[in-house]
């Protein structure tokens, strides 16, 4: 009988063989697989460019980064307290309570649709829901304010979904998917940033 768990690519995988000879298999992912279904928008995070933003949907939960000791080595330097956050994104979703601040997918980014989120505005990242940011932060992998930092698809429209940030995320903070145009395009006609969190 096969039971038990294997690692494969950064996913965790369970496979369990009952009695009966049927075999279970389930994905255990960081971001929720089905984001954005049962998330709303909390806010609204807009690139100064006034061409490009994204949502921030909740709610939040502590995950990886709640784990990883460089993020809480540098939350307590700060004195910033670790909170649940959320996702920020809905096509190119970056679900920032499992991002850790490697950078991997900034750095494979060809069209550079990613910064570090704290190199435009050095302020905690719950403040970062509604907020207008430059647009001209660190695109460099270790451009990283520390590991409080957070990866930001600012230019989430410009994906030419490749995939390639999907592949390279350590905790799988990342979910890629077009279809979740039709999310973005329902906030816009329902979200109203007087009565964001």
């Amino acid at each position: 009988m096969l039971t038990g768990m294997v690692w494969y690519s950064h996913s965790l995988y369970y496979i369990y063989l009952n009695k009966s000879k049927s075999l279970y298999f389930w994905i255990i992912m960081p971001i929720d697989p089905d984001f954005p279904k049962n998330h709303q928008a909390i806010g609204k995070h807009k690139n100064a460019d006034g061409q490009n933003y994204h949502y921030v949907w909740g709610p939040g939960r502590l995950s990886d980064a709640a784990e990883n000791e460089e993020a809480i080595a540098a939350y307590t330097a700060r004195g910033e307290e670790l909170v649940p956050i959320g996702v920020h994104g809905t096509m190119v979703a970056v679900d920032w309570d499992s991002c850790y601040a490697d950078g991997s997918c900034i750095e494979v980014c060809p069209v550079k649709l990613y910064e570090w989120a704290k190199t435009n505005n050095d302020v905690s990242a719950v403040q970062m829901a509604n907020i207008t940011s430059p647009g001209n932060g660190s695109t460099d992998k270790e451009g990283r304010i520390d590991y409080t930092d957070k990866s930001d698809p600012i230019r989430e429209r410009d994906c030419i979904w490749c995939m390639a940030c999907v592949a390279v995320c350590p905790p799988q903070a990342i979910k890629v998917d077009q279809s979740n145009l039709e999310y973005h395009q329902r906030a816009d006609q329902t979200f109203r940033e007087d009565k964001s969190y």
